[in-house]
């Protein structure tokens, strides 16, 4: 059974057993999690497709695996003839959860 699920205001494909980094959930590692905004689901091959208007009424549920932070992102300010050169960065919160 494969489903796309909506959270963080991204999209994400996902079947039972797949592990994906989604953006921070308020969960401890060991906790299920439960995704409520699903869009669409369909058997493996592609039969039985169901597409929700715009969410359906089921959910998929999830264990938190880990908690962490993504490499560093550098962002960089230019501005030529001036002089003006500023890098800044920061690291996003992720949770890596497994799909039951």
């Amino acid at each position: 059974m494969i489903a796309v699920i909506e959270t963080g205001g991204k999209q994400y494909l996902v079947k039972t057993g797949d592990k994906i980094k989604v953006e921070k959930l308020l969960a401890k590692e060991g906790e299920k999690v439960s995704f409520d905004k699903v869009l669409l689901t369909a058997n493996d091959d592609g039969s039985e497709v169901k597409i929700g208007n715009p969410y359906l009424g089921i959910t998929v549920e999830a264990v938190v695996e880990k908690q962490g932070r993504a490499k560093k992102i550098r962002v960089e300010k230019f501005k030529r003839k001036v002089r003006y050169h500023k890098v800044y960065g920061h690291r996003q919160p992720f949770s890596q959860v497994k799909i039951a």
